[in-house]
């Protein structure tokens, strides 16, 4: 695919709307609905790479309450000829068909390859991938599984997205406190599963979501290894321009990038 000059591709992911509270997560939502519009005019290609929600689940006829703006906002984008790709994450992975129905995007539910201007992206959300966290794989597979998503739905949405908000909480109180540093070359499990992949196949980048810290790894000469960040403390994102690849932050956050090579 051909990105025209003075268009760009955009890669965001790690929202987590609706945590840790409604005041809180309305506040985020709205800051990232000005960034969406403030990239309206020079945006060709859209990537949310997972978690934009802290939950979401579909049923037949009910979908999460909320978020009105955000929906609303991609909903104008897909309208004006942005062309917005999602890549389901762990905290939204029981979608179904009312984003392509409603907004025209397309889900991805693993890895995928895209090519702009001769230039190879290998994108994913992240989570599963990689040494390690094999009960978080095994929960993985169970959550995915057709019957684990029927048994939820048969729950009354009140008491289904209730549960489902209350674990989410817990979690997220227990991860509250821990300030997200760089593990190290042999540590990072996605920086290793980037490597392992380089092995067997080239890509110019490989951009992932759900390690909620910033990161600019070459792996080589002409690969690199981005983590998005999040827009819960830094605010971060990728953008293409037809030629090369930057990570930035949308509320003056640059410092905290972990840039390497």
């Amino acid at each position: 695919m051909v990105v025209p000059p003075a268009k760009k591709v955009y890669f965001l992911s790690d929202f987590h709307l609706g945590v840790p509270d409604a005041a809180s997560s309305l506040e985020r939502e709205k800051i990232i609905v000005q960034f969406l519009d403030s990239i309206k005019a020079d945006a060709h290609t859209v990537f949310l790479v997972g978690d934009m929600f802290d939950f979401w689940f579909e049923y037949r006829h009910v979908v999460p309450k909320g978020y009105v703006r955000l929906l609303g906002k991609l909903a104008e984008l897909s309208d004006a000829g942005i062309q917005l790709h999602f890549f389901v994450g762990n905290h939204d992975m029981w979608m179904k068909n009312y984003f392509q129905q409603e907004l025209n995007i397309p889900l991805y539910f693993e890895p995928r390859t895209f090519t702009f201007n001769n230039t190879s992206f290998y994108i994913g959300h992240g989570d599963g991938l990689g040494p390690g966290d094999h009960g978080y794989k095994i929960m993985k597979k169970v959550f995915r599984h057709p019957v684990a998503q029927w048994l939820f739905s048969i729950l009354p949405p009140a008491i289904g997205v209730g549960m489902a908000h209350y674990f989410s909480r817990k979690s997220r109180g227990a991860e509250e406190h821990i300030e997200e540093k760089f593990l190290g070359e042999e540590k990072e499990w996605l920086l290793i599963y980037s490597r392992e992949v380089l092995k067997k196949e080239e890509h110019n980048f490989f951009v992932f979501g759900h390690r909620h810290l910033p990161i600019d790894y070459r792996l080589s000469t002409e690969s690199r290894y981005i983590n998005l960040g999040e827009w819960m403390n830094f605010y971060t994102y990728a953008v293409f321009d037809g030629t090369d690849m930057e990570l930035k932050s949308f509320m003056g956050q640059e410092s905290k990038i972990v840039k390497i090579g």
